[in-house]
């Protein structure tokens, strides 16, 4: 074929349809089973944090201009909890997000950390069971504490080494318990002294200095053999 603009044009058009439908191919084989594996995931997050539930309904909900998805879940036509898909930006890494359950009367059953970057050793704590962030929301009404670290004054013990993370935990167990609220019917005020906010203060540079300490400590000790705690 002889080379000249048209051709060239041709040849590109060619390859780029070719291509264009591959990827759209692809794309619509794979959608089903992204979609089926990302529903188990929510099935088993709601089994994780819910008492047996046989049918559950979502809305969905913006607090503090995030989304929120809230699950009310039921057994024989009666209500018998409430999960809620909370989240933050302001972990030490970015998103972290929770799935937190909630009985009929606002307390915690259980909280399943869905998706998290924190610092390995540090942050990443707030996964572990019997964590000191969850202990401190276990089996309690969120509306009845003040909802911010115990450095900042508040009723959560804070994970060592790992202030931000902890803060960012709270921030989205509060956007859960506000949802939680919202979905019963009650509009969310701030009652028994309970606040959505992080807990940043001026001392926020030195707990960014004290977190990041914590990961260097870390990283020392793991080259010496040791663990840091």
């Amino acid at each position: 074929m002889k080379s000249s603009l048209k051709n060239m044009v041709v040849v590109l058009f060619t390859i780029t349809l070719i291509s264009s439908a591959g990827v759209g191919y692809v794309n619509m084989i794979t959608v089903e089973p992204i979609a089926a594996a990302k529903a188990a995931a929510t099935e088993a997050a709601l089994q994780a944090v819910l008492p047996p539930f046989d049918k559950t309904e979502t809305s969905e909900l913006t607090i503090d201009e995030l989304p929120v998805a809230v699950h009310t879940a039921s057994k024989d036509g009666k209500v018998v909890g409430y999960a809620v898909e909370s989240m933050t930006r302001k972990g030490f890494n970015g998103l972290i997000r929770l799935m937190v359950g909630f009985d009929a009367g606002g307390r915690v059953l259980n909280v399943n950390v869905l998706e998290q970057s924190e610092t390995p050793g540090l942050g990443t704590k707030m996964a572990d069971a019997g964590n000191p962030l969850y202990a401190s929301f276990e089996g309690k009404n969120p509306g009845e504490m003040k909802l911010s670290v115990k450095k900042d004054g508040g009723d959560v013990d804070a994970l060592t080494a790992a202030t931000i993370s902890s803060r960012a935990y709270v921030d989205a167990m509060a956007r859960a318990y506000a949802a939680y609220k919202q979905t019963v019917g009650d509009a969310w005020d701030g009652a028994s002294g309970a606040t959505a906010t992080s807990g940043a203060t001026k001392t926020a540079a030195a707990d960014a200095s004290e977190d990041a300490a914590g990961a260097e400590q870390m990283g020392g000790d793991a080259r010496k053999g040791g663990d840091h705690e």
